[in-house]
């Protein structure tokens, strides 16, 4: 039986943080991954899908001024924008993921990782061998998610994608139907789009991007009809059947229409990645969601040994997060195997407790949608005083310099008790980049007269926040 400080189930952007901040702080770690070290987001998520959609966001930058859209007359070349994205992912390739492990120390086992009772993982290899890791000090789960289907009859004999084929197609489908109206349908409904797709999106809802404030899924809605998506809301598909000659696929929708596409993409949302991976041997049960601590300490077993980090603990299922989380667990890790009780709480850096008030989120559609902290309704529903302030962005000098057709939308929502910044939503150009700005000041808690003091530059488009602050009455 070999034997670390912290055996890690799960080599993406988690696991991989968890193990080398361990490491940095003198443990030992060894890394289990079934797949591919880097995880879904570096070749099946994050990063292609970002890939995907840049070239399409680079040409609508260029065509939205004056003088150099008059240089761009050209489509997208498809074949160009999948090789510069099989370029970040290296289809699938980890060599250089594993690499860095084994330069920082850590070592990497490949095979399937189950939890067998406390403090031990068995690992089965591809070639079925059977191998058990014990842990003196932490087994972290960072196991992730996985596409989680719809109840619609015949999606799983159809060869459905999910956020896996719609990142790695190697060929643009001449009709794709999304089904749902999150996250990842609506960006790859842009990029798909982008690239020559004629694309329709099925939205049970009555919106796009609900947990948001309005204003994300309303701009969004106008960007994705603007470059020609069709979006049927209301509309849920009810059954769906390949045909095995000419390839293509009829999908029944419930209000009784039927559509012919060549690929469905099922974006509906995901399941916790823990149905085998040995949660009944320490008294859990396979398939749920790991609840844990600001630690991420599992809470439902006895001990300071299992931890569940990033998506796997539902928490805040971002990538970035996730990173977060695992700093944190680290550290706790560290200061428990010194002997010292991690207490969570008085911001402590082993306590994540920016999962519950301050994640950032952004959505690479056209136009970008970014946000960070509540939303008006959650902020009111938690009992907190708040009054939202909007305003367009597009009324900021800076913005209208930045693109003759700017348009976009600016949201705080403050606590007046307080005085403070809990949430920001923005739409448009460069909010994906603007939205740290607004994460500082959450997390930060800056009251507002003091946010008075940090002028933005002029001509920016962060000017918006000066716009911001007079009208709520600065």
């Amino acid at each position: 039986m070999d034997t670390y400080d912290v055996v890690v189930v799960g080599g993406g952007p988690a696991g991989e943080v968890v193990a080398g901040r361990a490491v940095g702080s003198g443990l030992t770690a060894v890394v289990v991954e079934a797949d591919a070290v880097g995880g879904e987001c570096s070749y099946r998520a994050c990063v292609p899908s970002k890939a995907l959609l840049r070239p399409g966001a680079a040409r609508a930058d260029a065509r939205s001024v004056d003088g150099a859209r008059q240089t761009v007359t050209a489509a997208l070349d498809p074949a160009r924008v999948l090789a510069r994205r099989d370029r970040f992912t290296g289809r699938g390739d980890d060599t250089g993921q594993a690499d860095w492990l084994d330069g920082a120390g850590i070592a990497l086992v490949r095979g399937h990782g189950r939890l067998a009772g406390a403090r031990r993982v068995r690992v089965t290899g591809a070639d079925g061998t059977v191998r058990t890791l014990r842990a003196r000090r932490a087994v972290v789960l960072c196991t992730g998610t996985e596409p989680a289907l719809p109840p619609v009859d015949g999606l799983d004999r159809i060869g459905v994608w999910t956020n896996r084929q719609a990142t790695t197609a190697d060929a643009v489908p001449e009709r794709l139907v999304v089904i749902g109206g999150g996250v990842v349908a609506c960006e790859m409904a842009t990029a798909w789009r982008s690239l020559g797709s004629s694309v329709t999106l099925l939205v049970r809802d009555q919106a796009l991007l609900t947990g948001w404030e309005p204003c994300a899924g309303e701009e969004v809605t106008r960007g994705l009809g603007d470059l020609g998506v069709t979006i049927r809301f209301g509309v849920s598909a009810v059954r769906v059947a390949r045909d095995g000659a000419t390839r293509t696929v009829t999908v029944e929708t419930d209000d009784g229409t039927a559509l012919v596409c060549d690929e469905v993409l099922a974006a509906v949302g995901r399941r916790p990645r823990t149905a085998d991976l040995g949660l009944d041997s320490v008294g859990l049960r396979p398939g749920d969601w790991l609840a844990v601590d600001d630690t991420c300490r599992v809470t439902a077993v006895d001990g300071d040994w299992l931890y569940a980090v990033g998506d796997v603990n539902r928490r805040a299922p971002l990538t970035h997060m996730a990173k977060y989380q695992a700093r944190a667990c680290a550290a706790a890790v560290a200061e428990r195997a010194a002997g010292r009780p991690a207490v969570t709480g008085g911001r402590q850096p082993w306590s994540a407790e920016a999962d519950r008030f301050a994640a950032p989120q952004a959505v690479f559609t056209r136009p970008e949608v970014a946000s960070v902290g509540l939303t008006e309704r959650a902020a009111r529903e938690a009992g907190l005083a708040v009054r939202a302030v909007e305003y367009r962005v597009d009324d900021v000098a800076g913005a209208a310099l930045h693109a003759d057709d700017y348009r976009g939308l600016a949201k705080l929502v403050v606590d007046e008790s307080r005085g403070v910044v809990v949430g920001c939503t923005l739409t448009g150009p460069m909010a994906t980049e603007l939205i740290h700005t607004a994460t500082v000041a959450v997390v930060g808690e800056v009251p507002l007269e003091r946010l008075w003091h940090a002028v933005p530059a002029f001509p920016t488009v962060s000017e918006v926040w000066l716009r911001l602050l007079e009208a709520y009455g600065l």
